[in-house]
């Protein structure tokens, strides 16, 4: 395999008019494995590939190994886990998780369950009687807000501020300075600090205040590791609120959308409530949250399918590319909820394996069969 420049195809990849179904072009994108850019970086789409360079300590998630600085994601603030390496990563994300999963809270999320389905069922009790309702609006945002909102411990009644930043700060990681006005790049960062001081804010709070909320047993507890610092708390609290809403949004649209498309399996679901888990499943294969690691970088000389990455290089690695890839998936483009052997990479992979996948997954479980159950012959309007 030798390296191509292929930039018209990331640029038709990446604007918006592909988006509704871009999986044409990650086929085309796939004959070559790894596509180096006119502007130095490589994308890489096949499955093999994605899952070895997901594992190789060669490459980087600090941005500050690019040899072409970019626009930092942190706006000057202590990065969030996602962006370190180990071993700052590895304390971190082992911090965090003493309060969010195993060992230590193993019944968070099966212990939230009886809240996520009331939670549910009380925004479809709002739709009642309606003959048309908006997915996101009216179920797949405001559920997994919600949640989050209670366990960092944010007031839920916060969320019109937070929204505004968050929707800012999602775009301006889109931002193309060919083609996107300046002030889009701007709005991203303002938004940061924006975030960051009104978090901050709320972990002082905390400060000799124990509670059940994550925010207060990060400000009081002590760990193995020690204390975080209030800069770790925020950077962490940023990442868990934004994750912890923004990508389970679009796994539940994008399933709802999905079981419209295909009206004999959502019969099968309201008949077989237990399909939902593998359903799940192929969703994160099929019709993923996030498609696209924009941005890792290579910490030495990397050789990936007879490609050498050069060092400080920046590596984009398109996930949705590689559950779809056919030498890794049978019939890769039909959407089967009874498929075997379903290691996608909807969650990545590796030592950044999405933090809140289980959490992720019940909501989206919860929220699908709760939706089938209760919707009328339904429909897709637009």
């Amino acid at each position: 395999m030798t390296t191509t420049e292929t930039p018209d195809m990331l640029h038709r990849i990446l604007d918006y008019s592909s988006r509704s179904d871009p999986y044409p072009l990650y086929a085309e994108l796939r004959r070559t494995p790894v596509a180096r850019q006119d502007d130095g970086s490589y994308v890489i789409s096949t499955y093999r590939e994605l899952a070895d360079i997901l594992h190789n300590p060669h490459l980087s998630s600090d941005v500050r190994n690019l040899s072409h600085p970019m626009p930092s994601a942190e706006a000057g603030g202590t990065p969030s886990f996602i962006n370190m390496d180990p071993p700052d990563h590895d304390r971190l994300r082992r911090m965090a998780m003493r309060h969010f999963g195993p060992p230590h809270t193993p019944g968070l999320v099966t212990g939230l369950e009886p809240d996520l389905t009331a939670t549910v069922g009380g925004l479809l009790d709002d739709c009642a009687g309606k003959e048309q309702i908006d997915i996101v609006d009216d179920l797949a945002y405001p559920f997994p807000v919600s949640v989050i909102c209670h366990l960092l411990g944010v007031p839920r009644e916060d969320e019109p501020r937070f929204r505004v930043w968050v929707n800012d700060l999602i775009n301006s990681i889109d931002y193309d300075p060919r083609t996107d006005p300046k002030q889009k790049l701007d709005d991203g960062v303002q938004a940061r600090r924006d975030l960051r001081e009104y978090l901050g804010g709320l972990v002082e709070q905390r400060h000799g205040r124990p509670g059940d909320d994550l925010l207060a047993r990060l400000a009081n507890d002590d760990g193995p590791d020690g204390r975080m610092t209030d800069e770790e708390i925020i950077s962490t609290a940023n990442l868990l609120l934004i994750a912890g809403h923004e990508t389970t949004v679009n796994l539940i649209a994008n399933g709802m959308l999905t079981l419209l498309r295909h009206p004999q399996i959502l019969e099968r679901l309201r008949g077989e409530p237990d399909l939902v888990v593998p359903l799940v499943e192929e969703l994160l294969r099929y019709e993923p949250p996030v498609h696209i690691i924009p941005w890792r970088a290579a910490y030495s000389d990397v050789t990936v399918a007879d490609t050498v990455i050069p060092q400080g290089s920046q590596v984009m690695l398109m996930l949705a590319s590689g559950s779809r890839d056919p030498d890794r998936f049978h019939d890769p483009d039909r959407f089967d909820p009874d498929r075997s052997d379903n290691q996608h990479l909807g969650f990545g992979s590796g030592i950044h394996l999405c933090f809140g996948g289980p959490l992720a997954r019940r909501e989206a479980q919860i929220a699908l069969t709760e939706l089938v159950r209760r919707l009328d012959r339904p429909s897709l309007v637009a």
